[in-house]
């Protein structure tokens, strides 16, 4: 592994390394050498997005006054998260005077006698380009650029017309097809972007323990995208990672806090729900109800399936049942029974499979051998092929239900932990 690049201190007590401070200094370079915007991509937690969030703002404040610029996400709620909230606290010890519009989701930043408004936008689909059209700027910040449409990240650009305005994006690595890449990556030095890369090494609050750790997280693509911070496509198995001698429980533990089942249904399709138990800090996938129409000749009824759920957790309390989310008859056919809780589950794929792939890479999650459909599963399910981030709709229903579980107890492996570049004493 690469020696950690020395990091530098600078007078108001920021400590950065000397990629961070490229960033907050590149947009002072006038003549020749004179940039629109910067890119900066790598491995996830390498400091790009607080740095840039600082320089943002340092630059449209020297820069503007009475000017309205934008900070984008893939949903507000995220850019309040990764953005306004650790740039406000460090914003403030650096002089800045900000004050929040959460109502009208905007923060008025004030240094010396300039003011200048920032909106705060979420990319989430398609429809979301109509939010930020209309708009006037003087600048953008778009955080996880690869992960918004296409559509709105065109539309924010466009937004940029005021004389002097400039782009500013950064991302995780995602398939190396993927549009944002090949259009503005690829082409940053015709579009005179500046463009780095980050690794973990790049963030001096990162400890070498962390470092490693992160370096454990991940196996196959994700490793390479988000560690290595290298643009690659998944191909083969979803989940590499899954052993048989690791992740394959014969004898479970006597005792469990705690219960829940999770559930993908279907009618032509087959349905699977899983009995997950916590004991200490692992989940165990203790047994399954999998009922394939096709494989068995006749179809079930909802009340059929919950017969199969009753039997599952038989003696057992359910903390709640989380359901496929488009099981719309089948969830209110549990909650008109009134023994359980049923609640819709998060289905978001790409960021469930990673999260299962973190849950399996620490094992937090353990599968019984008596899951057998479960475990035939984990050794077919596959990505699809022609680079996109998809798996194949074959071979996924307890794969489903296996995601709908670990982003329902799970998730804060990832969403909730974020790293930013502080003062050390």
């Amino acid at each position: 592994m690469t020696k950690k690049k020395t990091p530098v201190s600078l007078p108001n007590g920021l400590t950065v390394s000397k990629k961070q401070k490229t960033v907050l200094n590149w947009w002072k370079y006038r003549g020749e050498g004179h940039y629109d915007g910067i890119i900066c991509d790598g491995a996830v937690r390498s400091g790009k997005t607080f740095i840039m969030s600082i320089s943002f703002v340092t630059w449209a404040s020297v820069s503007f006054t009475g000017h309205d610029f934008a900070f984008c996400g893939k949903t507000i709620t995220s850019v309040r998260r990764n953005l306004v909230t650790p740039l406000v606290r460090e914003a403030v010890k650096l002089g800045f005077r900000v004050k929040d519009f959460p109502s009208k989701n905007y923060i008025e930043i004030s240094f010396a006698h300039s003011r200048n408004r920032f909106y705060l936008f979420g990319g989430r689909d398609e429809s979301s380009a109509s939010l930020i059209q209309g708009m006037t700027l003087a600048g953008v910040m778009l955080d996880e650029a690869a992960l918004m449409p296409r559509s709105f990240v065109e539309q924010a650009i466009a937004r940029c017309s005021v004389r002097g305005s400039r782009l500013w994006f950064n991302c995780n690595p995602e398939y190396r097809e993927h549009w944002f890449k090949r259009e503005w990556i690829d082409k940053a030095e015709s579009k005179r972007l500046l463009y780095l890369r980050f690794t973990l090494r790049d963030n001096p609050s990162l400890d070498s323990e962390t470092v490693k750790r992160y370096s454990r997280l991940y196996t196959g693509a994700f490793y390479e995208r988000f560690v290595l911070g290298r643009w690659v496509s998944t191909e083969g198995l979803v989940y590499p990672m899954f052993d048989r001698t690791r992740h394959i429980c014969e004898k479970p533990p006597l005792h469990f806090t705690r219960y829940a089942v999770s559930c993908d249904y279907g009618t032509v399709n087959p349905s699977s729900f899983g009995l997950w138990g916590q004991s200490g800090d692992k989940w165990y996938r203790l047994r399954e109800y999998y009922y394939d129409s096709r494989r068995e000749g006749s179809q079930r009824t909802d009340e059929e399936h919950y017969a199969g759920l009753l039997q599952l957790c038989a003696g057992l309390e359910i903390e709640q049942v989380i359901c496929d989310p488009s099981a719309a008859s089948f969830i209110e056919c549990i909650r008109r029974h009134g023994k359980f809780k049923a609640t819709a589950a998060k289905n978001d794929v790409l960021s469930g499979i990673r999260r299962v792939a973190d849950a399996l890479a620490t094992e937090k999650i353990m599968i019984c051998a008596g899951c057998t459909d479960c475990i035939r599963e984990f050794g077919q399910y596959r990505w699809s092929e022609g680079g996109a981030d998809a798996p194949v709709k074959e071979h996924d229903h307890a794969m489903d239900d296996v995601r709908y579980f670990v982003s329902g107890y799970l998730r804060e492996t990832r969403d909730d932990f974020f790293v930013i570049s502080a003062p050390r004493g």
